[in-house]
């Protein structure tokens, strides 16, 4: 990539971040999706997804992904949902999987944001701002580096 095209993505990235709050629209099927979500076993075996590295961590994970959905739900229930009231809920909600102390894997920390993925398709959320990809590479692939 040219020097050129580097800082015309860099000022587009700068000028998307400095953009305002977008209202979102909380879908009509929204309670009912979270219910389901919340409801639903996770980290099991499913599709082409392994078991749980540790089964100790099932629980753990499940109450913490549920308290994810919680808070998502909290915001689309709300006065005035916006994108950036969800993107803080996801930069809180990967707070609570510190993976060093909870000792989970490569593969459970994609099962994460698989779910964190669906909790977002609930209420018709398009990006996580790069906070996934941070979390599951340490940077976001998307940005442009040096």
């Amino acid at each position: 990539m040219t020097k050129y095209i580097q800082i015309f993505i860099f000022i587009l990235t700068l000028s998307a971040c400095g953009q305002n709050a977008t209202e979102m629209k909380t879908l009509e099927n929204a309670k009912e999706k979270f219910a389901e979500f919340i409801a639903k076993k996770k980290f099991y075996a499913e599709n082409a997804s392994p078991n749980i590295s540790d089964e100790k961590l099932r629980p753990i994970l499940t109450k913490k992904i549920n308290e994810v959905a919680v808070d998502f739900k909290q915001i689309s229930e709300s006065e005035n949902p916006t994108d950036k009231k969800y993107q803080e809920a996801i930069r809180i909600g990967l707070l609570k999987f510190p993976e060093m102390e909870l000792g989970f894997d490569s593969e459970d920390r994609e099962r994460i944001l698989l779910y964190f993925q669906e909790i977002m398709d609930i209420v018709g959320l398009q990006s996580s701002n790069g906070q996934l990809n941070n979390f599951y590479y340490g940077f976001d692939p998307n940005e442009v580096k040096d």
